[in-house]
Order: structure tokens, then C-alpha cells, then sequence
């Protein structure tokens, strides 16, 4: 029997522990919503903005339907279009330049920093320069901060600045996580987030937010989040999406963000588990100073080629794996045409290459890491 046990695979994202220990709440909740039957912006999701805008320190959050609606609606409300720029980094999820070419506007990949895998400042300098030399105004910047720690906001917001652009961080992966003290969300820049499932606060489907001070774009983006409405449903006064949370959504975000800090805090347990175990034999993550991480992956880099194998030899000791990204974005068939920063995204594509992650969720306890751990040691060392 414990042989049995010792050789089930090794949940990457363990969603299910997550369930069991909310099964009871999570089921009055959604028994609730079932109840009043308002499950269009009923009541929850206005109290779900009132929870997230008290976490993260916003003034403003305007829930939708996922996150990239939530870059979506952002771009809109802000006026980019054919002519504009927008830099983002090209070692990311498609949805960041998506939301940008679905504007009209241009997307200009920029290079990534070898360490922490979040935008690079240099390199954003001359996307600059590469979106000037088109005849392209650069109008937005978009700071992924990618596997759940932040982005260098200050650098990036200083260079947007001086370029006349606005930041918009995309913290899919990143919402919880702290820059300088402050969390994500809570600071300056515009910020969008995703509740996918498998995001470190996620619901059961799609979702996202929008965290803002400002009174005025909040006003838009609700407007926009409702096909463009003005002062009733048949006045639209600008074009918009159908980008509503579901209130079923909501009510389950509400439970989930109740748990939240927890999960923070072991998901940071794991994390340090696999640096001190791991950190002889691969490249571990990097935190960046003032930074913490809600670990949304555990990304190493391998010291060496056969990525393939190393998967292979993990996938037959029960140990799932995953590769975030084999390809950046400024390689995939739909963005290949667009410009990248002068002087190329060697880091980018060198990340491609090596990177691999390992499973990581708050509910991976000490003894089934260690499996992880020993896979990976002996795949490394075989």
C-alpha cells in the first residue's frame, strides 16, 4: 500500500486539495448566488471589488471576465489604436501583445532579464528607439511580472515618463506579491490580473480585475465592461466587450481570498525548500531585492541541453513538468511580423531553450517534494 502511494504522480497544480478544504464554504457560497439568482453583477461582485481594492491597497478595482480583458479594456479606455506603440516583453504569455493587436496598435517586443525573467529596462530603451524609427508613437508600456514576482517599476516607470508613455503592469501571474512593501496593485501604475484556475488566486473558469486609483478611467472601463453603455443600456457612447465577472465567480473568489495569506505563505515554503534543495544542481529562481513572489510557477534553468530528456526521466518517476515559454512571443507564427527592440532578444530566446517548472502549489507537502527534489537531482546527474 505504501509503495502504492509513494508512486502516484505528483500533482503540478493541486486544485483538488485546495476544494477539499473549502468544499463546505464554497458550496454555500455558490448555493447563495443560486438563491437570488442575480447571476449577472449581483451583489457579490461589488463586494469582491470592495475585498480586493482593501488587499491590495487600490482605490478602484473593476472586476471582468478574464485577464486579458482586463489589459483589453485598460488599452481601450486609454485611447491606443493604429500608430501606437505598445513595448512588452516577448518572454511571456501571448495574451499581453494580444490585447495590444486586437487594439490595432503595434506590439514592440522587448528583451527580459536573465535573471529574474521580467522586463529589461535596456531593452526597453531601444524598443523605443525601434517603435521612433517606424513612425510608431510610443504610447504604453506593459511590465509583465512574470511567475509572481514584480517587475522593476520604478526603472520602468522612470523611462516611461520620460517618454510620455503610461505603464500598464500585467500581474496575471503576480497578484499578491509586494514591490518595495507595496502590494501589486496598490501603487501607481494601472494593473490587470487573471483568476484562471491555475493562477495563485484563481476561481472555477475565467476572471480578471483591474486595480486603479483613478476615478476617471474607473468610470470608462465600467462603461466599456458593458458593451460601452453611457446612461442606460441602449445609450452606448463608445465601443466595449462583454467583459462582466460572472457573480457565481465572484462568490467563489470571495472564499478563496479569504485563505489567500495562507497560501502566500506556503507557496513561499515550497519555494524555499526547493532553493535550498536544488540550488547545487540548477539555476533557481531569483528575487529580486524589495520583491517577494507568489510563486505562480517554480521555473529552473537546466545547466545543460536535453530538456527532453530531463522532462522524460522526471515524467517516469511520477514528477510532471512544464515549459513556460518554448517559444517567445516575437517567434510564434501570429507576432513574427511585429518589430522587437534594436540589437535583438538573445535572453528571450536563450530562456526558451533551458527553462523548465516543476510543481508548485501551496498544498505540496515536505516528503511529496522531496520525490520532486530526488528526480531532479538524479535526472541532473544521469
Amino acid at each position: 500500500m505504501n509503495q502504492q502511494l509513494r508512486s502516484e504522480p505528483v500533482a503540478f497544480i493541486d486544485i483538488g486539495a485546495q476544494r477539499r478544504r473549502l468544499g463546505k464554504s464554497i458550496d454555500e457560497a455558490v448555493g447563495r448566488v443560486l438563491t437570488h439568482c442575480q447571476f449577472v453583477n449581483g451583489p457579490e461582485v461589488t463586494e469582491l471589488e470592495n475585498q480586493l481594492a482593501a488587499f491590495s491597497g487600490a482605490k478602484y478595482v473593476v472586476t471582468c471576465a478574464s485577464g486579458t480583458d482586463a489589459l483589453l479594456m485598460v488599452l481601450m479606455a486609454k485611447g491606443v489604436g493604429p500608430g501606437d506603440a505598445v513595448l512588452c516583453p516577448s518572454f511571456t504569455f501571448c495574451a499581453t501583445g494580444e490585447s495590444v493587436a486586437l487594439t490595432g496598435a503595434t506590439p514592440v517586443f522587448v528583451d527580459v532579464d536573465a535573471s529574474t525573467f521580467n522586463i529589461d529596462v535596456a531593452s526597453l530603451q531601444h524598443g523605443v528607439a525601434a517603435a521612433k524609427r517606424l513612425g510608431l508613437k510610443p504610447k504604453a508600456v506593459i511590465a509583465v511580472d512574470l511567475f509572481g514576482q514584480s517587475a522593476d517599476h520604478d526603472a520602468v516607470e522612470a523611462l516611461a515618463k520620460a517618454e510620455g508613455m503610461f505603464v500598464l503592469d500585467d500581474a496575471a501571474q503576480s497578484f499578491g506579491a509586494s514591490y518595495k512593501g507595496k502590494r501589486l496593485g496598490g501603487f501607481g501604475a494601472i494593473t490587470a490580473t487573471s483568476f484562471f484556475p491555475a493562477k495563485p488566486l484563481g476561481c472555477f473558469g475565467d476572471g480578471g480585475a483591474i486595480f486603479t486609483d483613478d476615478a476617471d478611467l474607473v468610470s470608462v472601463l465600467r462603461s466599456i465592461r458593458v458593451h460601452g453603455q453611457g446612461s442606460d443600456k441602449y445609450d452606448n457612447v463608445r465601443l466595449g466587450l462583454t467583459g462582466r465577472l460572472d457573480t457565481m465567480q465572484a462568490a467563489i473568489l470571495l472564499e478563496k481570498l479569504k485563505i489567500f495569506e495562507d497560501e502566500i505563505a506556503a507557496r513561499n515554503q515550497v519555494a524555499e525548500r526547493y532553493a535550498r534543495d536544488l540550488g547545487n544542481v540548477v539555476t533557481v529562481p531569483h528575487i529580486a531585492a524589495g520583491n517577494t513572489s507568489v510563486w505562480a510557477q517554480y521555473t529552473i534553468r537546466l545547466p545543460q541541453g536535453d530538456r527532453e530528456g530531463f522532462a522524460a526521466r522526471l515524467k517516469a518517476e511520477g514528477v510532471p513538468t512544464a515549459i513556460y515559454y518554448p517559444k517567445p512571443m516575437h517567434q510564434q507564427t501570429a507576432y513574427r511580423h511585429f518589430p522587437v527592440a534594436d540589437g535583438g532578444l538573445p535572453v528571450s530566446e536563450a530562456l526558451s531553450s533551458d527553462v523548465i517548472s516543476l510543481p508548485m502549489h501551496p498544498y505540496l507537502d515536505e516528503a511529496t517534494q522531496g520525490r520532486v527534489v530526488r528526480a531532479v537531482r538524479n535526472a541532473v546527474s544521469g
